[in-house]
């Protein structure tokens, strides 16, 4: 494996203090300067992936371009830094502890007692280092989740100590924490961050750089005194403001000149100034829109903001493109009947109906999508919402009054999304669905050609069933096409109605695709017919 420099980032104090972005705002700003970089999170549960994980648990469950079912922060580092992540970037101690077990199995440890130490850190190690196999990256950043003292983070901080007596100034440590402010006491307490620096120091640990959270700007005398306790310079006390977007964050990491710091701890030239011309306009035309629409996402998660992450952000990218203003309503799925649905989506220039499983809140998105293609509102299904807007045509255009989907209704007479034969004798569930990318070629001079411009795509998936092909010709007759099919298998992967003003339906999931650097056209021409919808 070919030499790169390592970076971690820790957390304490609390959860939630944003380490997956100021580990993407980091590697931005070497991105900007012309290093090779790439961001891994290592999660500490016991789960093998997120993809078995309710979202009330864990929020989204994010998919690479190889069918990894991950952690949403990789989605932040994919919009961040416009690269592709894959299996490599997301490690949890499931994985570690089965591949050790594996490996015990096999007799490859020759006898010995497996232990946490060695063979657990060696593997994290391992898998940290493997990133970087072809040696193409100058750093890899690698994220640990949760907090410094919990239980299930030991082996992890362990294998960084370990890294950090074996490799010096190649491997460096930045610990994000909480300075809060007192309304009570009219100021900011820099002791939860000395405590929380003090118990990584027990682990054996010393923090290179400290990232301090906070709602109030730190004074010098904050950042002395963090200094002073924390054993670290003055400089290496990076403050980290709340802000009105994440996409700010780089920004802010540059004026404290955090990869300054970074690569001066590191004995790595500046290279050149950052060059975030691109990020700057992108924040520019999203501080400063003229025109404003507002969609509606009617989903099961509604009360989750974190279980529709990507399309949330999606709508931020194709917002900031158009130079509009897109203000995003959850709708609950569940509320939603025949008698209140026009009480409940009338005031929408757009209604994107939102992936999911199970029969929860279905029949309320089948009603939303009839409520679309009657009132011509322009409309975007995915996965999910792609199949309630099959089922919603087969019951009320073409009169199939029991069609469902055979999640719902295994007794269907009219099953028009059914499972893929592939699935239907496998009983595992974690990483058993059609995951990752696949192919899709689309109709020249259908709405989804006109979207992409070009006959030939790759979108990623996540899901079990399928539109049935069995009633392709009574769509076709009645006026709902299939615009996009795998070139592969002759799966359906995009279904429309050309003679509505915008109805698409995508069995993949668009909004993994979108970054900072490029909004996703599905995204973008939804917004931009959203716009003329109120015009």
């Amino acid at each position: 494996m070919s030499s790169a420099k390592y970076i971690f980032i820790t957390g304490g104090v609390t959860s939630s203090l944003g380490k997956g972005i100021i580990s993407a705002s980091l590697a931005k700003l070497l991105q900007a300067r012309g290093y090779s970089v790439t961001i891994q999170k290592l999660d500490p549960y016991i789960n093998v992936d997120p993809g078995t994980l309710n979202p009330y648990e864990h929020g989204e469950c994010y998919v690479t371009e190889d069918g990894a079912e991950t952690d949403l922060d990789l989605g932040h580092y994919e919009r961040f830094l416009n690269t592709p992540t894959s299996q490599a970037n997301n490690i949890t101690t499931g994985r570690i502890y089965q591949s050790v077990i594996e490996k015990e199995r096999r007799g490859d440890y020759l006898g010995e007692t497996v232990q946490v130490i060695p063979h657990i850190t060696d593997e994290i190690k391992y898998r940290i280092k493997l990133l970087n196999n072809d040696g193409k990256f100058d750093f890899i950043i690698t994220e640990i989740g949760g907090t410094v003292g919990d239980i299930e983070s030991l082996p992890y901080i362990e294998a960084v100590r370990q890294m950090r007596w074996e490799m010096g100034s190649d491997c460096l440590v930045v610990h994000l924490t909480l300075v809060p402010y007192l309304a009570a006491a009219g100021e900011l307490k820099t002791k939860p961050t000395q405590h929380s620096v003090k118990m990584l120091l027990e682990l054996g640990v010393q923090p290179d750089v400290l990232v301090c959270r906070t709602e109030r700007h730190l004074t010098e005398t904050h950042r002395n005194k963090i200094a002073l306790f924390c054993n670290v310079e003055p400089t290496s006390v990076i403050e980290s403001i709340d802000t009105d977007t994440i996409y700010r964050v780089p920004l802010l990491m540059k004026e404290e000149n955090l990869d300054t710091i970074v690569l001066y701890k590191m004995n790595m030239p500046e290279k050149q100034e950052p060059d975030l011309r691109v990020w700057e306009e992108f924040l520019y035309r999203l501080k400063h829109p003229t025109s404003e629409v507002n969609i509606g996402i009617v989903g099961k998660y509604a009360e989750l903001k974190d279980a529709y992450k990507s399309i949330s952000e999606s709508f931020i990218h194709a917002g900031s493109l158009h130079q509009c203003k897109v203000n995003i309503q959850m709708i609950h799925s569940e509320y939603i009947e025949a008698s209140n649905v026009s009480e409940k989506l009338s005031g929408f220039d757009g209604i994107l109906v939102a992936p999911g499983f199970g029969e929860r809140g279905i029949e309320g998105k089948i009603t939303a999508v009839k409520y679309a293609r009657e009132n011509k509102v322009p409309f975007l299904g995915i996965c999910l919402g792609m199949q309630c807007a099959v089922i919603e045509f087969a019951r009320n255009v073409l009169g199939f009054k029991d069609a469902h989907s055979t999640e719902m209704n295994p007794r269907t007479t009219h099953p028009v999304i059914d499972i893929m034969e592939a699935q239907k004798k496998i009983s595992c569930k974690g990483g058993t669905m059609r995951l990752g990318t696949y192919p899709c070629d689309i109709a020249e001079g259908s709405r989804a050609f006109d979207v992409y411009k070009t006959k030939s795509i790759f979108e990623r998936h996540r899901h079990r069933y399928e539109f049935n092909n069995k009633f392709l010709e009574n769509f076709k007759n009645a006026g709902m096409i299939a615009s996009g099919i795998n070139p592969k298998d002759s799966l359906v992967e995009i279904m429309e109605i050309p003679s509505h003003p915008w109805f698409i339906g995508v069995q993949f999931h668009p909004e993994y695709h979108s970054t900072v650097a490029k909004s996703h056209p599905l995204f973008a021409e939804f917004v931009k017919a959203s716009m003329e919808n109120k015009k």
